[in-house]
Parts: structure tokens; sequence; C-alpha cells
């Protein structure tokens, strides 16, 4: 891949409002566009397929691996597979823009380990589990028994943060957007 771009990677544990940041960084101005990811899940109602995720079967996620077309992939829940496609990345450079992720921790950590100095890595962590579970609940998405399994995956990811470059604190979303953003607009501009 002909590397032309920055990687702004946002990380975190199910709950945390990483998907609210990163809505709130492309609308900043700052020559971001999105990596849709691939994954193995089943496509929730609200979704659209090559706008919110790229949804594969488990064989086809498979057959891609195995081809090589992937950045960077997990199984973070068993049989669900995530991964980020090279195809996206150089999409994006290809449009002279930078990218951003909204990957799982592994994968944010995988990302910056390939692109250690073209790559900020960012983790948002709410304050508390117990906040994480509120949010979960509130959201009316996932059943109890994925909740419960997204709970227990949370507290296993905030042990990563250490391998980010920055940790942003969500517990006041207008003040982790702002400090979000000053974060990669520094990273973009030096």
């Amino acid at each position: 891949m002909k590397h032309t771009g920055k990687l702004i990677v946002l990380s975190a544990p199910s709950g945390s409002g990483k998907t609210t940041i990163a809505k709130e960084l492309l609308s900043a101005g700052l020559g971001l566009e999105f990596s849709i990811s691939a994954c193995s899940r089943e496509k929730r109602t609200s979704e659209t397929d090559g706008k919110d995720y790229f949804f594969l079967s488990p064989e086809e996620f498979q057959s891609r691996i195995e081809s090589g077309d992937f950045l960077e992939w997990e199984e973070v829940y068993p049989k669900h597979f995530y991964g980020t496609l090279k195809s996206e990345v150089q999409r994006i450079w290809d449009e002279g823009k930078h990218v951003l992720f909204d990957i799982d921790v592994k994968g944010g950590r995988s990302i910056k380990q390939l692109y250690q100095t073209q790559t900020l890595a960012v983790f948002i962590q709410a304050p508390s589990i117990e906040v994480i579970t509120e949010r979960l609940n509130n959201r009316s998405t996932d059943s109890p028994e994925i909740i419960a399994m997204r709970i227990n995956k949370a507290e296993e990811e905030l042990g990563y943060a250490k391998y980010f470059d920055r940790i942003i604190i969500n517990d006041q979303l207008d003040t982790a957007v702002r400090e979000t953003i000053d974060y990669v607009r520094q990273f973009i501009t030096n």
C-alpha cells in the first residue's frame, strides 16, 4: 500500500462514546474520512452495508483473511470477526484524506504498531464499568446476553489503554470531543 496520509485510531470498550466522538471528528473540517470496517456479525436494522460496515459471512471473512485483504483483523467475539480492508485505507489515501478508524483496542494497537509515526492512537474511556453498563442498556440495540458479553470484554479492553498515545475520559461528551479534536488537529498539522 502507498502511504500518503495519516491514520487516526479511536478505540474503546463498547459504550465509551467513541462512535459519537468519531462523528464529531468527521465534521470538524480536518480532512478525515471514515474507514468502514468489515465484520461478520448480523446487520442491525438501522445499519447499511457499505456505510456502517462491510457485512461479510464468517466464511467470506475467513477467505478474505487467507487472501491477505486485511490490514488488521480480530475475532472480537466467538465467530464475530472485525477488520480493516487494505482497499478501504488505500481508497481514502487516494482521495488525499487522512483515515479515521473506529475500531476495537487490539485492531487499534495493530495499526499503531504497523504505522508508528503515521498513527495517532486515542483511547476513549468511560468513567466506569457502571457507566458503560448504563449506556449499553440505554441503547436498546442488544440483548441482555450480548450486553453482558460486551461488559466482560470492556473490563479486559481497559487494560489496553496504556498502549495508546492519548487517553480521553468521556465523562462530559463536549469536553471529550473538544480534547480529541485538539489532539487530532495537532497531530495532523505537525
